[in-house]
């Protein structure tokens, strides 16, 4: 894990979500960028596998791994204090968790409302929790950095034809709370206005998980070049973000999508 740069040297940064796909890509890229990386994730266990899976050797002592729930604002509160009474302070937090219940993922026709709105619940009313304690605490701190993970489907309607022959659908959950997390962003960026605090929405197209190959295909029609991305394709504009380089970048929303909704 050499630095790759100094952009995030000394910065402090906190990952909620680090345990997943996405997570561990962005952890490393905090590490790589010069930064200290909290780790976090619901699933305490998942996030030491995490780290030791981030580490060579030995564990990078600008890494460790905590436990959060979004869902709660004792847990959330409790990482924040965590962190800061540990590091000092705290100069970011990229809000990446995905939580959901096991219903989540049907069509749009077998989506019952309780489900909707636990699904909403969990992740858009997380990423609020979230974004509402660090923003309190970096207020009194004096400054910070909040990044919401949103998706391109936040941006457009859904190409439902790109399911077409695969098992896959687009979650009307999905496109609501993905939609929601960009407003509520510019919702902070206002309310907190005067203060040294941002607040932006990285926002990926899709990422390559194991689709299927007839989704893939479909998926690239609408590509520039490469189709879905990997983890990595999405660092750079999350090291951006996070440095000093976009620090009069505030409520927007940068989109990492190889031209797919343009």
């Amino acid at each position: 894990m050499g630095i790759q740069s100094n952009l995030l040297e000394g910065k402090i940064v906190v990952i909620v979500g680090g345990a997943g796909l996405l997570g561990q890509a962005f952890s490393k890229a905090v590490l790589a960028h010069g930064g200290t990386c909290i780790l976090a994730d619901i699933d305490l266990a998942r996030a030491h596998a995490a780290v030791s899976a981030l580490s060579s050797d030995q564990i990078d002592p600008r890494l460790f791994p905590e436990q959060v729930d979004i869902t709660s604002k004792h847990s959330v509160q409790a990482l924040i204090a965590r962190v800061s009474g540990r590091c000092g302070r705290i100069d970011g937090v990229v809000n990446n968790a995905y939580p959901r219940n096991k219903q989540y993922g049907r069509k749009l026709e077998d989506v019952e409302f309780e489900d909707f709105c636990e699904n909403v619940n969990l992740h858009l009313g997380g990423y609020f929790l979230s974004t509402q304690q660090f923003a309190l605490f970096f207020k009194q701190q004096g400054h910070g950095n909040v990044i919401n993970v949103s998706s391109i489907y936040g941006l457009v309607a859904p190409r439902f034809e790109i399911y077409d022959n695969t098992p896959m659908t687009m979650p009307v959950e999905y496109a609501a709370i993905k939609s929601a997390l960009q407003h509520l962003s510019v919702y902070f960026m206002r309310y907190f206005k005067g203060t040294d605090i941002r607040f932006n929405c990285l926002v990926p197209g899709g990422i390559l998980d194991k689709q299927p190959a007839a989704f893939l295909d479909s998926y690239r029609k609408f590509s520039q070049t490469k189709g879905m991305l990997v983890p990595e394709d999405l660092v750079g504009g999350l090291v951006f973000l996070l440095s000093d380089l976009s620090h009069y970048v505030n409520g927007q929303n940068l989109v990492v999508d190889d031209g797919w909704t343009a």
